[in-house]
């Protein structure tokens, strides 16, 4: 089991790492795109990254709004692999 990074670490994460929010004891950042289209697309690369590290966020679409929130059930708060995947997603979505 992946143990919880302590709050304190975590923001100073998120004071890195930009437009990412915590808050409720998970991390969190809202993506906009130009479209319907390509807010899947982002959400297809984001489930491909995830199946790679077999470890999944909530995702929420809303129409060209896309809502990322992690957190690790197991460890009942935010561990190094939600931040691992937060910056997988940030880098693939940089890359595009």
């Amino acid at each position: 089991m992946a143990e919880r990074v302590p709050p304190e670490e975590v923001e100073a994460w998120v004071s890195a790492h930009p437009r990412w929010k915590f808050r409720d004891g998970a991390i969190r950042k809202k993506y906009r795109f130009p479209s319907f289209r390509s807010a899947i697309v982002f959400v297809n690369r984001v489930a491909t990254i995830a199946d790679e590290l077999d470890h999944h966020p909530e995702i929420t679409v809303r129409y060209d709004k896309v809502i990322v929130r992690m957190w690790s059930h197991d460890a009942g708060g935010v561990t190094e692999r939600d931040l691992g995947l937060a910056e997988r997603i940030d880098f693939a979505t940089s890359a595009r």
